[in-house]
């Protein structure tokens, strides 16, 4: 039972020396920053307009981590052309636009498997990217500190300081024993009124646009066997991809129990925003739902997955931080 998943969770904080102009939505932006930066820090073969076409697409880390190739005997998503990437940027979700220097922006950063060994990457190229400029009018910052956070209790260390600009290491990631003991204590925490049974009420609060899809369609009612139904999904791929291990277990078993949970009360909306991406040459819509849904009946067994589920987002678009829910008693 995904007995290799690591989930490691970091603290960015950048401090503005100039003006930073940024959209509300700043997942999008933090990510484009770093993507365009990253590959040209990393990349050898200039002329090679994608990292399909690249000889070296094996062992280059921006080809690993950006455009996460799906192996041509992958026993999963075999048709994709490409597998879900191993990190996701959680942006702030105030909606400050401008940063005026000396004021700092802090977002989280989750890295999954093996892509927890290529932090001194993201760490070179969010500083980098401070100096190159990023948002409107390129403004530029520094790299002020990086801490290591424990994803279940939120203890932070810090492991980078622009001051000495040495990284430490430091891991603080968790696994799926973790994981489940934290869920055990929710449960207990959520179940106050009948101790002896898993029947109780939870709530799911959608913080970022969360765009899950069934039947080839995005939901705008988060039904609870959608959820897991894309929660087993992300976490699947993110097992064998980036962890090195396929996840056997009854997944029909599971989507059938959860048609059997209520949602008991829905009060979401769905807020459509869009980005321009440079690699693709195109907009893109990355809307989705916003808001709180309610879930009451047999819940206990699903407590571990959602709570994998907060960790690495679900849906579409997580790389921009899309898909964060945060679960409350």
């Amino acid at each position: 039972m995904l007995d290799k998943l690591r989930i490691a969770k970091y603290h960015f904080t950048l401090e503005a020396v100039e003006r930073l102009g940024l959209p509300r939505y700043k997942g999008s932006t933090l990510r484009g920053g770093f993507g365009s930066v990253f590959k040209r820090t990393v990349c050898f073969q200039k002329g090679v307009k994608t990292c399909a076409d690249c000889l070296l697409k094996e062992n280059c880390p921006y080809a690993y981590i950006f455009e996460t190739p799906v192996p041509e005997d992958a026993q999963v998503l075999s048709s994709y052309s490409e597998a879900p990437h191993p990190f996701v940027i959680e942006p702030p979700l105030d909606t400050t636009t401008v940063y005026e220097p000396g004021e700092t922006l802090d977002f989280g950063l989750v890295l999954v498997g093996r892509a927890i060994n290529y932090l001194p990457y993201f760490i070179v190229v969010f500083r980098e990217v401070g100096r190159v400029g990023l948002g409107r009018g390129r403004g530029k910052y520094t790299l002020r500190e990086v801490a290591a956070v424990q994803p279940l209790d939120g203890v932070e260390e810090t492991i980078y300081s622009a001051a000495d600009e040495m990284v430490c290491d430091r891991d603080l990631s968790v696994g799926w024993g973790e994981i489940e003991a934290r869920s055990s204590e929710f449960g207990r925490e959520t179940s106050n009124v009948e101790r002896e049974t898993s029947q109780f009420r939870l709530t799911a609060n959608f913080l970022t646009p969360t765009r899950m899809k069934h039947k080839g369609e995005y939901v705008r009612r988060p039904e609870f066997h959608v959820l897991i139904r894309n929660i087993l999904r992300r976490v699947s791929s993110l097992s064998y991809f980036h962890c090195g291990e396929r996840w056997e277990t009854d997944y029909r078993g599971i989507i059938q129990a959860a048609q059997g949970v209520r949602l008991a009360g829905v009060w979401t909306e769905w807020v459509d925003w869009e980005r321009y991406s440079r690699r693709q040459q195109q907009r893109m819509n990355l809307g989705g739902l916003v808001g709180q849904a309610a879930y009451e009946g047999e819940l206990s067994p699903f407590l571990p997955l959602l709570v994998l589920g907060e960790l690495v987002h679900v849906g579409k678009g997580t790389v921009f931080g899309n898909g964060w829910y945060r679960l409350e008693g």
